[in-house]
Parts: structure tokens; sequence; C-alpha cells
């Protein structure tokens, strides 16, 4: 295998995995099961109910979320981190992807995609990066 040079990071890069997620149907019951079984402890629960993300001792994060879309089935989904959603948003779509805009919550910026494949992913910019 190849390895490439490192390459100058532009806010529309992508640095590194902000969440990992599945994509649930029913997320009271996928918490109680990762809380309970697996033993994970919720750091966010969403107060409309839609699901909840649990921060590992290592800093990475796990998420189970109900999707608004209802065509979309449960599966997985990542969220890539930037540091310019909207610039990441304009390169993506230059490069021939299917991008929402940039969607804005009280802590981070987001726009959802999907692969060739349907695997759905997210752009991701935290309102406080460093």
């Amino acid at each position: 295998m190849q390895t490439a040079e490192p390459t100058k990071t532009e806010a529309s890069t992508i640095t590194g995995l902000d969440l990992a997620a599945y994509l649930v149907k029913d997320p009271a019951r996928s918490i109680a099961f990762y809380r309970d079984v697996l033993g994970l402890v919720p750091t966010a629960i969403d107060d409309e109910g839609r699901g909840a993300e649990f921060t590992l001792s290592d800093g990475s994060t796990f998420g189970v979320w109900r999707p608004d879309q209802a065509e979309h089935a449960p599966g997985g989904c990542v969220m890539f981190a930037v540091g310019d959603a909207k610039a990441a948003v304009q390169r993506l779509r230059e490069r021939g992807a299917t991008v929402t805009d940039p969607e804005e919550t009280p802590v981070c910026f987001m726009a959802f995609g999907q692969d060739p494949d349907g695997n759905g992913f997210c752009i991701h910019q935290r309102k406080n990066a460093d």
C-alpha cells in the first residue's frame, strides 16, 4: 500500500471523525440497550427523543439517532470534522457530491449526504472548535 504525503489543511478539508452512529427506528430502546446492556453512559440525550451520544474514554463519540427523513432506513452514519462546513459543502459539490446546505444547531453546523451505496455521512463543524 502506498502512503500519500500529508497535505496542507484547509478549512474545507476533512480533519477527523467527530461521531460514528447507528440510525435507529426506536431511540429509547437503543439508548437503553447501549446503556443497560453494554454499560455506556449517555453524555448527551436529545430533548425531543431522537437519540443520544456516548463519549467514550478515548474521546471518540458513538451515537444512536432516528433520522428526520422517513425514507432513511436504519444503518450507519459518520460525521466528518471540518473547520468550515459551508466551504466544505461547496468543495464537495464541485467534486460531484450531493450534500444538503449546512444546518445550524446550538453547538454545530451539519450538512448531510450519501455515498454511491447510500451510506450516510455528515459534514460537521463544531462551534467550539479551537
